[in-house]
């Protein structure tokens, strides 16, 4: 399992192919491809990059969902005695990202196409496979 370590929004984030994540907001559209090569770390099946401080042609690959904003925090600031208060709230806007791929040197490590998991049988059919063998 590839995944890399990226820096975006002023924080670091693992990621990994196939899955979303909500960062800080990007100043791009939605269903828009986005491209972000500040990738500090890439990990591919036990072969380790690391970048002092970028991996030197790594990208990471992903499409835009939708922009929204995080949970309502409060920041209440009080002094007690002296009858100050100030209550403030914040809402941080946010981008949900969709990781396509992970590249290194122009050849894809991680993303592309998803190993299909085998489907297990549903409850129907393995009973009408049972009624079968017994026949």
């Amino acid at each position: 399992m590839a995944y890399a370590i990226i820096e975006t929004g002023g924080k670091q984030l693992r990621v990994e192919p196939g899955r979303f994540y909500d960062v800080e907001r990007l100043a791009v559209g939605e269903d828009e491809a986005v491209t972000i090569d500040r990738v500090l770390f890439v990990e591919n099946d036990g072969d380790v990059s690391i970048g002092q401080p970028f991996v030197t042609g790594a990208t990471v690959e992903g499409t835009v969902l939708r922009h929204l904003r995080g949970r309502k925090i409060i920041v209440y600031k009080m002094r007690p005695k002296k009858k100050t208060r100030k209550k403030q709230g914040h809402r941080q806007e946010l981008t949900r990202l969709m990781i396509n791929s992970i590249n290194l040197n122009g050849s894809e490590v991680g993303g592309g196409e998803q190993a299909a998991k085998p489907e297990a049988p549903t409850k129907a059919e393995s009973v009408s496979e049972q009624t079968e063998d017994e026949d």
